[in-house]
Formats: C-alpha cells, structure tokens, sequence
C-alpha cells in the first residue's frame, strides 16, 4: 500500500513539475526581452551574426516547438547550455555546482532550527503560563516578525564588519572555512524559521500534555521524563515533522535573499542573474530543480510521518 502512495504522490509530483515548466516558459516568453538580446551582449547585431544565432540557438521556431525540444532534451538529462550566466557552459553542470552550496546553507540552518526550536517549544509546552512560556513565545514571535533579509545584513554589520568574528563573504576553502562562512546565512535564516518551529512545537506539545493518557501515567507514578519522552514527545512527533517539511522547503527557497547578502554563489543568485538575462535554460533547470525539491522534501515528510503515527497508515491504506 505504501509503494502504491508513493507511485501517487510521484506521478502527481511529474504532473505538476510539468505544468509549472510550462508556466514558467511562458512567463519568459511573454517577459521584456529576448534570448537573442542576451546572445548578441555588446556585439554588433549583424544580419549574418543574428542569422547563426537564430539558428544555432532554434529561436526562430514556434513556442511550442521550442518548448518540446527543451522538454525532450530534459527527459535524456540534458538542460541545455547557458546563453549569458556562464556563456556555453551545460546547465547542469552550473545547476549542480550552485545547488551543492544552497543545500550546505540549507542544511546548516536545519540543524540550528532543530537544536533550538523543539527544546524551546518544549519547555514552552510544559511551563505553559509561566514566566518561561512568555518570555519564548515573545521571542518566536519576535523572530517571525523580523525579515530574513534585514536580519542579515545586522548580523553582517555587527559580527562581520563591526566585530569581525566572522568573514562578510565568499564560501572559503575546506571544511572549517566553509562553516566559518556559512555561519551568519545560517543564523539569519534559521533565525526567522526556529521561530515558526517553536510555536508549532508548543502547540503540538500543549495538545498532548491535555490528553487523558498524559494524567494516567501520571497516576500509575511513572517519572516526568517518562511520561515527556515516552507519551508526551511522541504524540507530539508528527505535527513537528509536518511543519519541519514546510520549514525545510522554506529555508531552500529563502535563501534568494540570503545569499544576496553575504554574495554567496547559490541557486538563489543563480536564479536571479538568469532571470534578469533573460537566460531561458537556466531559469527553466533552476525552476525544475528546485521544484522536484520541494516535492521530495514533502514525500520524505509524509512517508516519515507514516513511520511515526501507524493512524495514518490507515487513511493511505483506506484511500487505495
């Protein structure tokens, strides 16, 4: 039953990467600008030079021919060749290079929204009322409210160029110089989402501190770490990991702003630059590629919550 969800959930996954490629080519299309503009640069526009350029490049051919071959060209893994970000260069060459950074910041502020959000929310969760619940749900709110991009660039002030604790840019060289660099996007992104981690933590943990199972093993004299771990944590576990999916998703497609900041060579950058050249085969990669993200990170979500609440095995069961 569970190969059978996840054959549903990938065939919808195709569906939808497929519509929005689609969309997101004829956003391009229709945006000011032509690739052709991009090709040329500062170089004179020749009938003979636009003539080869038309031709080498098929800008010449209808829309949905154009569309095709890109599309046919993706299923045999091949994205194409960049026409301004790296001139010739294969997108997925360029893809990979700036995804493999994007996942290092990505996964970096992972790990801090997780050692602080869940301990937070915990503590907040169990001290409900209590000095301590206010003071952490002032803070998380705190947290939310504050743009990611402002965040970063007083984090970038004061521990880089005020302090110097940290370097202002670049991606280093080697293990330590890499964390080293990655340290303030990190905080700055984790920073804003830790924040949405807390208060769903809280929530879940409020909701299962209340149940009826929570006061029994109080009753029966079981220990406070017992009765945290054993019936209070792991009934809180999946709405957790439901909204750490969304977070994860988050923290991948905010980091556009991120590494704006701190000049970090990222898909976000990436993006951005492709964008304003009108580079149609990179957009199309990055589009794609970050996309099939979010769809693995949402599938991995829902297959780990199917491991944490046998319920839920069930309702796919019933729904094949």
């Amino acid at each position: 039953m569970v190969a059978a969800f996840v054959l549903r959930r990938l065939g919808a996954g195709i569906l939808l990467l497929l519509t929005l490629s689609f969309l997101v080519f004829c956003l391009l299309a229709l945006s000011p600008g032509t690739p052709l503009q991009a090709l040329l640069g500062t170089r004179p526009a020749s009938p003979e030079l636009v003539d080869s350029l038309n031709a080498r490049y098929h800008l010449n051919d209808p829309f949905l021919v154009q569309y095709g071959r890109w599309l046919a060209g993706v299923c045999a893994l091949d994205f194409g060749q960049s026409i301004s970000v790296q001139s010739d260069a294969p997108v997925g060459q360029i893809l990979s290079e700036r995804m493999a950074l994007t996942l290092q910041l990505g996964g970096y502020a992972l790990v801090l929204i997780l050692l602080v959000g869940i301990p937070l929310g915990m503590l907040a969760g169990i001290r409900r009322g209590r000095r301590t619940d206010r003071a952490i749900s002032a803070g998380a709110t705190v947290a939310i409210s504050a743009p990611a991009f402002v965040l970063a660039i007083v984090l970038l002030y004061v521990f880089g160029v005020a302090l110097k604790w940290f370097p202002v840019y670049g991606t280093g060289t080697g293990f330590a110089e890499r964390v080293s660099h990655l340290t303030l996007p990190a905080v700055a992104l984790a920073t804003v989402l830790s924040g949405i981690l807390v208060r769903q933590t809280r929530a879940a943990m409020l909701t299962a501190m209340s149940q009826d199972y929570i006061t029994f093993a109080r009753l029966r004299g079981l220990s406070p770490g017992r009765v945290l771990v054993r019936y209070a944590l792991r009934n809180a576990a999946l709405p957790v990991v439901t909204s750490l999916g969304l977070i994860l998703v988050a923290a991948l497609t905010s980091t556009l702003f991120i590494e704006q900041v701190f000049s970090l060579p990222g898909i976000g950058t990436l993006l951005l630059a492709a964008v304003t050249n009108n580079d149609v085969p990179v957009v199309q990669g990055a589009v794609l590629v970050l996309g099939a993200s979010v769809i693995l990170t949402n599938l991995a979500v829902d297959l780990l919550g199917l491991a944490l609440d046998p319920r839920t095995r069930f309702a796919v069961k019933d729904g094949a």
